[in-house]
């Protein structure tokens, strides 16, 4: 590997140079080229070319374990998750993270609050029987962009979402009717979320009513009640609105929708779902029930 790292920075230095200042030597480094190379660094090398390409064409969202998975179904390789790691590591190929925080959520209101109904039981047998609901924000120069959205806990499709420059509850109402409008929902679903003033307005819970939608609401301060909402915003975040700098709130509604409705539902692996995409599963859920 010493050698390997030589043979690379070979033309901005010295090969005698940097063979002293690593402590290795010259004849050793000169042998090291004359040999014959192994099937494995052939490999690596073309895999390499690979894991650079997979990790570009994913907008550098993808750590080792997706990339691994893209590689097996799509490129044929046959690599483990650790060697895919190792050479991520070596070449210093990784996915930026980064962690802001704004509260979206004000629960201090004397509206009514549902039950827990969802109870953290977030394994469901078939699509439109959970949807989950959340709001998060989106810096831009004009300003903070509020985002709502509607997963299918069942796929993890986002089912529905809209984008405001206000938390009022029109942002909500407009989400769950986008999800009525892609899903047939029937009477029943559950529809859980935080006890924000949005979530508890009469304008959003009529909607419920009207439609036989049963409310359910996290616990005062407990964020795990709304894991799967909570945990699209994180990956939102770290995929996409932290690598960026949106000049207005159009922008960054359109990059939203690219991001959502191109990547995340149709493309994006999750780990969750046999790395598939909230897509492919559902397909895959259908023809198993064919």
């Amino acid at each position: 590997m010493i050698f390997q790292f030589i043979h690379q920075h070979r033309s901005p230095f010295s090969v005698e140079r940097m063979c002293n200042v690593l402590n290795v030597s010259v004849s050793g480094y000169y042998a090291f080229r004359k040999r014959k190379r192994s099937k494995r660094e052939i490999d690596n090398e073309q895999l390499l070319v690979d894991i650079r390409v997979t990790f570009h064409a994913h907008r550098k969202r993808y750590g080792s374990p997706r990339i691994t998975q893209w590689l097996r179904k799509e490129k044929g390789w046959s690599c483990s998750k650790n060697r895919v790691a190792r050479l991520m590591k070596h070449h210093e190929i990784r996915a930026t993270t980064h962690r802001r925080y704004r509260v979206t959520t004000d629960s201090n209101h004397q509206h009514p609050v549902a039950d827990n109904r969802l109870n953290q039981n977030f394994l469901v047998e078939c699509s439109n029987q959970v949807w989950v609901s959340d709001i998060t924000y989106i810096p831009t120069q004009e300003g903070w962009l509020y985002l709502a959205t509607i997963l299918d806990l069942f796929s993890r499709k986002v089912v529905g979402w809209a984008t405001s420059h206000s938390l009022s509850h029109d942002l909500v109402c407009m989400a769950l009717q986008r999800a009525m409008q892609n899903r047939k929902a029937g009477p029943g679903l559950i529809l859980h979320s935080d006890r924000g003033r949005q979530y508890v307005s009469f304008e959003f819970q009529n909607i419920l009513t009207k439609h036989g939608f049963l409310p359910s609401m996290s616990r005062k301060g407990n964020c795990y009640d709304n894991a799967c909402a909570e945990s699209f915003f994180k990956t939102l975040k770290m995929e996409l609105v932290y690598h960026e700098r949106y000049q207005t709130r159009q922008e960054a509604h359109s990059s939203l929708f690219e991001y959502i409705e191109h990547f995340y539902n149709r493309v994006r692996l999750h780990s969750s779902l046999g790395y598939l995409s909230p897509e492919q599963f559902e397909r895959r859920a259908c023809l198993v029930a064919s």
